[in-house]
């Protein structure tokens, strides 16, 4: 049976990077990875560019991820933005920062990241073992029996970046979490993260493609609200999309309401006496015409003014106090309900796994089982849109590396 010092399960950025930093000389490392092929989910990051990271200082990272900032962050202080951006750039492979904070490539490939990692992997004599599942995880004495179908081998230290469950075509398909639980260690239920809505009785179909810059929403959860954002809004075929909507996801569930306004950041009190004033200075006018000056789209107006029961011909003499508290209504404070949110097939993102109060934060460790270490989306974080996740794999990949190679020290 082959022993190895190190084992990493899974073939993504945090687990390439892991195996990178976690290789010394004399030290067997090596990478299982269940496709014919590594880091197919890195490879459509980016729309396939690569948003690598987010520019910055990295504590600001810390409220992107959640309510798991906290956890997250001992390993992003030891591996930040501009560590990972100067590993890549020292290694040929420079990085570009957009306007909205986002970093990329240069040549805008994902394709040359993982390029990148392969060939580091190479370097350090890392292992790669591709179309190799692994299928069973059991823990005897000091090491770990890793079984791959008909082969078995062994390791001091195994790693978990197996991933979670989003886009399940790449093969992240929730193994990791099934290899732990096995081994004892809690799991918490997981969920489409960063994912768009599909909304109840939609009625924006036809206009899709329609977005609002930094519009302000409010979440509502048995008629309480639960959390107040705002954010850029994409309306699709089915329900609502954009950065705005994918970023909270995680807190979205199906029946909760969304109150849009479309407004912008007024409140309805505010809009109110805005609207009766424009209505009383325009009185024989008709009631859409004295409406275009609104900051909204033309299109969706007469849609709103639509659904609050105002016809086209109606003036605004003739405007009733009830439509009258429609529009404002439907302009501040518009009620999508929610009828699920996209599945893990369209979601970027999974929220869930390795359940965080049973890992050490500095060391990516198992708190249960010694040797047994996690990194990467595995983990019960999910971040923000933006290159948080990417940096999260990579800094938790880091640090379990960096654990791994003190571990060793001690061991005989």
């Amino acid at each position: 049976m082959d022993v190895y010092d190190v084992a990493v399960i899974g073939g993504g950025p945090a687990g390439l990077v892991c195996a990178i930093h976690a290789a010394a000389p004399g030290k067997r490392v090596v990478v299982f990875e269940k496709n014919a092929e590594p880091g197919r989910k890195l490879l459509l990051s980016g729309t396939g560019q690569c948003n690598i990271t987010h520019a910055g200082e990295v504590r600001d990272f810390l409220s992107r991820y959640g309510d798991h900032g906290k956890f997250v962050r001992p390993s992003l202080m030891a591996f930040s933005n501009n560590d990972l951006i100067r590993f890549f750039s020292e290694r040929g492979l420079a990085m570009e920062t957009e306007k909205n904070g986002k970093v990329f490539p240069k040549t805008r490939s994902a394709a040359d990241v993982l390029g990148l990692l392969l060939r580091e992997c190479h370097a350090k004599s890392v292992e790669l073992r591709y179309g190799e599942p692994v299928i069973g995880l059991e823990k005897e004495a000091d090491r770990f029996l890793i079984r791959t179908g008909t082969v078995s081998y062994a390791a001091r230290s195994v790693v978990l970046t197996t991933g979670g469950a989003s886009y399940p075509k790449t093969g992240s398909t929730g193994d990791g979490c099934r290899l732990a639980a096995a081994l004892g260690q809690p799991v918490t239920g997981t969920a489409p993260a960063l994912t768009p809505v599909i909304v109840r009785d939609y009625p924006f179909a036809d206009l899709a493609g329609i977005s609002f810059e930094d519009i302000p929403f409010t979440l509502w959860h048995e008629g309480k609200k639960t959390g107040s954002f705002c954010g850029d809004v994409l309306f699709t075929h089915t329900g609502l999309s954009g950065p705005g909507i994918l970023d909270p996801s995680r807190y979205f569930a199906a029946g909760d309401v969304l109150r849009v306004s479309f407004a912008g950041n007024i409140s309805r009190e505010s809009f109110d006496r805005d609207l009766a004033g424009l209505i009383h200075s325009h009185g024989t006018r008709l009631v859409r015409t004295a409406l275009a000056g609104l900051p909204l789209p033309e299109r969706l107006l007469r849609k709103i003014l639509a659904l609050a029961g105002v016809p086209d011909e109606l003036t605004c003499a003739h405007l009733t106090a009830p439509q009258r508290k429609e529009i404002v209504t439907r302009c501040t404070e518009f009620p999508f309900v929610i009828d699920r949110p996209g599945d893990f097939s369209i979601a970027m993102a999974t929220r869930g796994g390795i359940a965080l109060e049973s890992v050490n934060q500095k060391t990516m460790e198992s708190k249960l089982v010694p040797g047994l270490f996690f990194a990467g989306e595995v983990l019960d974080i999910d971040g923000d849109t933006g290159g948080y996740n990417l940096q999260a794999a990579f800094s938790t990949g880091y640090a379990a590396a960096m654990a791994i190679r003190k571990r060793q020290e001690t061991l005989p």
